[in-house]
């Protein structure tokens, strides 16, 4: 059974997912919030394949110092760069249901720097 909480969630999610979809030159920016990591990929939802991906939890990710919120500005600066080598600077920011406050807010501001467009 799922908790009103993640039902909630999940409302809110397939309201944002009407409005947004991804292409080949715009994909969307989708985050994934867990309790101890965060993760974000850029989905062409045309194709149906991610692009790329960066998360706190993968190799590169394991080595950031900090707490989540650091750690999510860094995640959004290496998706960037890594979207960067594939030529891609305009993405659409897909929240996945979460408020843009704190982590989400972060990786959005870390994405920025990097380079990306939303």
């Amino acid at each position: 059974m799922l908790s009103r909480k993640v039902i909630r969630r999940q409302k809110i999610r397939y309201r944002i997912r009407k409005k947004i979809t991804g292409t080949a030159e715009r994909p969307r920016l989708a985050v994934y919030r867990s309790n101890k990591d965060i993760f974000a990929q850029l989905i062409d939802d045309v194709a149906g394949h991610t692009i790329c991906s960066a998360s706190s939890a993968d190799k590169q990710g394991k080595t950031l110092e900090g707490n989540k919120c650091d750690k999510a500005m860094a995640v959004g600066k290496m998706l960037a760069q890594r979207a960067a080598e594939k030529g891609i600077v305009i993405v659409c920011f897909d929240r996945g249901g979460y408020l843009y406050h704190g982590r989400i807010l972060k990786l959005a501001e870390g994405a920025r720097e990097g380079g990306l467009q939303f």
